[in-house]
């Protein structure tokens, strides 16, 4: 009687040192089926493996992605709150009129992954196979035409507002939930075109309802080599990119930032993630923790004079 009673106490000790292992979330900001949801879910078993315990994916969409953000910018610095972050975090800070946290100095830098373009896509009911018969058809019918994006305040809200300014045009803006509705819409033909990330572009890539007019990258991409940018389209110094990564709340130690820069290091060094990333669309690319501080700096001014000339504001 008395072995088994010590049998039963291992058993729920044994049991309460597993519910007490820690879980690292990586937070998502916007809805699934966005580029960050995809890449997300591509590294969290891994990353967990690389680091000794669960790591999980958490979606927490809505108001451009500011509401996850924002809860991110507050949780505690222990390395178990992270968010995977992308162009619309530095695009925040100078979008909206009022943000409850600053994209750079309520955030800790941790691991860079990757850099992504964008495809502007047009719905085959628009009659126009290039950019600049989309931009000569814009111009001829003004506000006539819609666009479709992943909400207010996101990478493919901003992308095509700053595009629309430079060619010269007036669209209508549709905010969806997230990046896949928005080119479902386009693809339903329901909304006229939309800037989305390789990921939401590529599969679509010979379908017959929708047409790829252009990447926005500085140069062609290495998915979709035929196609050519934006820019060289006729739209000159026309260039919309975005970097992918991980970052965490204020104060993080830098050991726990180190420990986890380093377990992102080791996957972007494995074939099979490689691989992965890939059919993401994600160009992979690994930096230390103050190269991708940097990175956010640069980021962060640039994505300003985009909103400047854009001229999108949300109060």
């Amino acid at each position: 009687m008395q072995a088994l009673r010590l049998l039963i106490l291992i058993f729920l000790c044994l049991g309460g040192l597993a519910h007490a292992q820690p879980v690292t979330r990586i937070v998502v900001p916007f809805a699934a089926g966005g580029v960050q949801d995809i890449v997300a879910r591509s590294i969290n078993a891994e990353l967990g493996t690389a680091l000794g315990r669960s790591v999980i994916v958490e979606n927490r969409a809505g108001a451009g992605g500011t509401i996850g953000t924002g809860y991110v910018a507050k949780a505690a610095a222990d390395g178990q709150t992270l968010i995977l972050a992308g162009a619309s975090h530095t695009i925040a800070g100078s979008l909206y009129a009022r943000l409850p946290y600053d994209p750079l100095g309520d955030f800790t830098p941790v691991a860079h992954i990757g850099n992504v373009d964008y495809v502007l896509m047009s719905s085959s009911s628009v009659p126009a196979k290039s950019v600049a018969q989309f931009v000569a058809y814009a111009k001829a019918n003004p506000g006539k035409l819609n666009y479709a994006s992943a909400g207010n305040g996101s990478a493919t809200h901003l992308s095509m507002a700053y595009f629309a300014a430079m060619a010269g045009i007036e669209m209508v803006h549709v905010p969806y939930k997230a990046t896949g509705e928005a080119v479902q819409e386009v693809l339903a033909g329901r909304s006229h075109a939309v800037i989305a990330a390789n990921i939401g572009a590529i599969p679509y890539a010979k379908d017959e309802r929708v047409r790829m007019l252009g990447s926005t990258g500085t140069k062609r991409s290495k998915f979709l080599p035929d196609l050519p940018t934006v820019d060289e389209s006729g739209v000159s110094g026309y260039a919309f990119d975005s970097w992918i990564g991980l970052l965490g709340p204020p104060g993080m130690p830098k050991a726990t930032v180190d420990s986890i820069n380093a377990a992102m290091g080791r996957l972007l060094r494995d074939p099979v993630i490689l691989e992965r990333l890939g059919k993401q669309g994600v160009v992979p690319e690994q930096m230390t923790p103050a190269a991708f501080g940097e990175l956010l700096k640069k980021d962060y001014e640039k994505m300003a004079r985009v909103v400047k000339l854009s001229g999108a504001r949300i109060d």
